[in-house]
């Protein structure tokens, strides 16, 4: 295999690409959009996982430019009183600290990154068609132009176009809420930088983060309807902070100023999930990231299961003995772990599965808990792992097919 394909220049296949390139393949990313940020300017957490998968592919100084570390968190009832406080992750490694940062700049900088060591970025590169040939694979663009490789990765998201060619019958469906993002300049101090947060409120799940630079990172979790197309495009922030603050004040908590003090920053999406089952592979074309298990952001593991499987891919193709071999050994291990945080953050949304005064901010990826410092450490032979070891011996050698 000499050329790959990545369609998607989000943080899920930069990150791909970013991982491809330390494995020694050749990979160019296709990004439909012109500019760098295509997103409406939320921002996301990385956890301690997501932060090691960084750091496997050297990647780890070009997040740690934005953002801020995050190290504890504290948890508030309804009443107001703090029912936990507990460490975030692994704390104490400053590469492998939680970090909160605005999704636009994260992706920016993972594409800088990929700039800086050659990886081609082809950008307004809208994705129409794939078409999957004994030689290789095509994509064709909504230009007229044409890409050919040996295998596509199609890590363009919620609404993947690879996916579609892929599983055309799969369609995401709304998780059970709506989720509002926000930052206030002058919100009341309720935690020092580097603490996130948590209310359990009667109303809607609310967290929060200070930055250094004295500005507070807010979400609200809204159960209930999905908000309409239209009701999201056109909605204005004093209209989400009309509908959020009478319902952040039936609690005793500081929630509600928070967003009172939210003058022109607040944004509005629908929380939406991959079915699990959806197909990932076809021929020579792999979708991942959110186009394969798109999560609830209940457990805030969306970013981080992307670039765990950024990693994982990598190294699969790199130690399998041939692509088929490595996309098996991938699905394998990938699919039982990321499909369970689709449905543990699915119960959360939905109201079925209520967090314990003790559980931490990310309790969903436990399928593979165990072995993943193994499956991300960039020294490690994927291909001895579980189905791997077994191609291998099968094969009895490696190929580049």
């Amino acid at each position: 295999m000499t050329e790959i394909l990545v369609i998607g220049g989000g943080i899920a296949g930069t990150a791909t690409a970013l991982a491809l390139h330390k494995a020694g393949f050749d990979a160019t990313v296709y990004e439909a959009h012109p500019e760098s940020a295509e997103d409406i300017g939320a921002f996301l957490t990385l956890a301690s996982n997501g932060m090691r998968a960084l750091a496997q592919i050297d990647a780890s100084a070009a997040v740690t430019e934005v953002g801020f570390p995050l190290r504890s968190m504290s948890v508030l009832d309804a009443a107001g009183t703090e029912v936990a406080q507990m460490p975030l992750g692994e704390a104490h490694d400053p590469l492998l600290a939680y970090r909160c940062l605005r999704r636009g700049e994260f992706n920016a900088a993972l594409q800088a990154e990929a700039t800086r060591r050659g990886i081609g970025l082809r950008r307004g590169a809208r994705l129409a068609s794939v078409e999957d040939g004994p030689h290789g694979v095509t994509a064709r663009f909504t230009d007229g132009s044409t890409a050919t490789g040996d295998l596509l990765i199609g890590a363009d998201g919620l609404n993947s176009t690879v996916r579609e060619a892929i599983a055309p019958e799969t369609q995401p469906c709304f998780a059970g809420e709506s989720i509002f993002y926000g930052y206030a300049s002058e919100a009341p101090l309720v935690a020092e930088t580097g603490r996130f947060m948590m209310v359990r409120g009667g109303a809607a799940a609310f967290g929060c983060a200070m930055s250094p630079g004295g500005e507070t990172y807010w979400f609200a979790r809204l159960a209930g309807a999905p908000l309409s197309a239209d009701d999201i495009t056109h909605g204005t922030p004093g209209h989400w902070r009309g509908l959020l603050v009478p319902l952040l004040r039936g609690d005793a908590t500081p929630a509600a100023d928070v967003v009172a003090a939210t003058t022109d920053r607040i944004m509005v999406t629908n929380a939406t999930e991959v079915p699990t089952g959806t197909p990932w592979r076809h021929g020579r074309t792999l979708i991942i990231g959110d186009a394969a298990h798109a999560a609830s952001p209940a457990t805030g593991q969306g970013a981080s299961m992307a670039l765990e499987d950024a990693v994982v891919l990598a190294k699969s193709l790199r130690d399998a003995p041939d692509t088929e071999s490595a996309l098996s050994l991938y699905e394998a291990l990938r699919r039982p772990r990321v499909e369970y945080n689709i449905t543990m953050s699915g119960k959360i949304s939905r109201g079925l599965h209520s967090p314990s005064r003790t559980d931490r901010r990310t309790p969903a990826p436990r399928p593979g808990d165990s072995d993943l410092i193994q499956h991300l450490d960039w020294d490690f032979d994927i291909s001895t792992t579980g189905e791997g070891s077994s191609a291998a011996a099968a094969r009895g050698g490696r190929d580049t097919g």
